[in-house]
């Protein structure tokens, strides 16, 4: 039997999944990685962190499974968006430190295009708004703040991409600079429509062109391993055939092949995207268009509404409040109380994204007293999470982007009582799979369709499975209401 790796870097851990020919996951490794905050909202992480535990876990999920290099067809490749590394071209070696999709500390950078006018021109060009969240501003920083980069960019000494060219350059021992067209769709430098670096955003951002990776189809050649790898030497020669952005990865995991299927994503952020099919339409509702994929010689299109802070607000809880020990407590807590006694937590700890795209509002809980426990806490927690997926869909039908159904995946949405919560706040039914790693098995698919493992998505869609469907109960409009007082409450705050 055939299998495919899937290689998931993602913001808090990298894992790699090993699939077999019925999609099953036949072995697993996941590895934490350390996160930088050198200041308030600046988010790094060390580019050496994630290609290392990204190798380990790779390595090990292949022990597990006990395959031989010649029973594993390709090699997808999904992860962190947004998120940016500068290095050496001749060495290898990171310049700095990655800045991460939720690091603030360019909003300056943003208020400067702003300024110049252009920010019309983003959202033709590129399907975006103009904010921090992006990788082009990161770019930009680098450029402007780390010394002697500039100078050294500029003789072509360096390149530059997001987390899947920094892996792509790595895994092939510094052969192939490139991304897909997913990755390239969220950097606020790439044509969505001609699929191809803008010259204009480029310039306005003093970007030199040359370090930017080659964009490629999302299900075709990416290289194949390096000879050297640790730890993966005799599977030199394996061909790593798909690569897409996490979000675009699980919409296709998920089996959302048709115009108007959608899906969200809870994990350390919350994504929906909506299939668009060949269509890019531009949002008027405070949504973004980017590429989901392209297979086959057809470019797919997505509209999507990015939260920046979902299940990392029960992390929060945990780590920082130490309210919670898992994930697990926080549902079971959440559960001991029929509601949240009035009280709301936005988790805009680095900003508030779409629709709203505040990069100044900041973490809010409103309405406590005295008789506030942390079981209430964790349900507003939970409840800011589906609050915040409201929010997106409302700005979504206001695009005329209606749905009839929410797929779901990610880490959080095993949570029965946020899922139950999230289909009263909708009032659609949402469909959670049995296999929740949609994102892994998304860059599995189209590295496995490139390598002939499947014929077909009619072939993936078969064999989808679903584990639950939670239907609407409950009217919880008026608590909604309440809700979108609190974000407006957030909004501001740190320029205030």
């Amino acid at each position: 039997m055939k299998t495919v790796a899937a290689l998931d870097q993602g913001t808090t851990s990298s894992r790699a999944i090993l699939f077999g020919e019925d999609t099953a996951v036949l072995a697993a490794a996941q590895r934490p990685f350390r996160q930088i905050y050198p200041q308030p909202a600046w988010v790094e992480h060390d580019p050496d962190d994630i290609l290392s535990s990204t190798l380990s876990c790779l390595a090990e999920a292949l022990g597990r499974a006990g395959v031989s290099p010649c029973d594993v067809a390709a090699i997808g490749i999904t992860n962190q968006r947004e998120t940016t590394v500068v290095w050496d071209r001749a060495t290898g070696r990171p310049v700095c430190n990655a800045i991460v999709w939720q690091c603030r500390r360019t909003a300056p950078i943003v208020e400067r295009l702003r300024a110049m006018g252009m920010a019309a021109d983003i959202h033709r060009i590129t399907g975006l708004v103009p904010d921090a969240y992006f990788s082009a501003t990161k770019l930009a920083w680098i450029l402007e703040n780390v010394p002697g980069v500039r100078a050294r960019a500029e003789k072509g000494e360096l390149c530059a991409g997001t987390v899947d060219s920094w892996l792509i350059w790595n895994l092939t021992g510094g052969r192939v600079h490139a991304t897909d067209y997913s990755n390239a769709s969220r950097t606020m430098l790439f044509d969505i429509d001609r699929l191809r670096w803008d010259e204009t955003l480029c310039a306005a951002l003093r970007i030199p062109m040359s370090l930017l990776p080659e964009p490629r189809p999302s299900s075709g050649d990416f290289g194949v391993l390096a000879d050297d790898l640790p730890g993966l030497e005799a599977f030199a020669g394996v061909p790593i055939r798909g690569c897409a952005g996490d979000q675009p990865a699980s919409l296709f995991g998920q089996c959302c092949f048709a115009p108007g299927e959608a899906k969200n994503t809870y994990g350390t952020g919350c994504f929906l995207l909506q299939n668009t099919g060949e269509v890019s339409p531009r949002s008027r509702s405070g949504l973004l268009t980017s590429v989901a994929w392209q297979l086959g010689g057809k470019t797919t299109y997505a509209i999507e509404g990015s939260v920046f802070n979902a299940g990392s607000s029960i992390q929060w809880l945990r780590d920082e409040l130490g309210l919670i020990s898992s994930a697990q407590e926080c549902d079971r807590l959440a559960e001991t109380v029929p509601d949240t006694g009035d009280v709301y937590f936005v988790s805009a700890f680095t900003g508030l994204g779409a629709p709203h795209w505040d990069m100044y509002a900041r973490g809010t809980a409103v309405g406590l007293t005295r008789g506030t426990t942390k079981a209430h806490l964790c349900r507003a927690a939970l409840e800011g999470i589906a609050y915040q997926t409201a929010d997106l869909v409302r700005a979504m039908a206001e695009d005329g982007c209606t749905l009839s159904e929410l797929r779901v995946d990610g880490g959080a949405s095993r949570s029965d009582v946020m899922m139950r919560f999230q289909a009263d706040v909708l009032g659609i039914p949402v469909r959670r799979p049995a296999m929740t790693e949609t994102t892994a098995a998304g860059a599995a698919y189209l590295a496995g369709l490139s390598a002939g493992v499947w014929r077909d998505t009619a072939e993936i869609e078969a064999l989808l499975r679903t584990d639950r469907v939670f239907l609407p109960e409950n009217d919880v409009s008026a608590r909604y209401a309440r809700w979108r007082q609190a974000v407006e409450l957030s909004k501001n705050w740190a320029a205030r």
